[in-house]
C-alpha cells in the first residue's frame, strides 16, 4: 500500500472531514482516509491510485486548494 498526503488549508470542522472522507473513499483502490483538522492534512492509503484522481475527489468535496505533499 502507498500513502499520499495533501495539505488542504480550508479544512476547519467535522463536516469537512466527512465530506472529504466520503468522496475519497469512493475511489477504487483507496483503503484508508485520515483527515486531520489541526494540521489540515489528508492522508490516503491506496493501491495504485493516481494523484490527480485523489485531488479531484477532494475538489468534488468542495475544497479547491489542495497541495500534494511528497516525501
Amino acid at each position: 500500500m502507498t500513502t499520499s498526503q495533501f495539505h488542504v488549508p480550508d479544512i476547519s470542522c467535522d463536516h469537512c472531514v466527512r465530506a472529504i472522507t466520503n468522496e475519497v473513499k469512493e475511489i477504487a483502490g483507496v483503503a484508508t482516509v485520515t483527515v486531520d483538522i489541526p494540521t489540515k492534512m489528508v492522508t490516503i492509503g491506496h493501491d495504485n491510485v493516481a494523484q490527480p484522481a485523489m485531488i479531484a475527489a477532494i475538489n468534488e468535496a468542495g475544497f479547491d486548494t489542495v497541495e500534494a505533499i511528497t516525501k
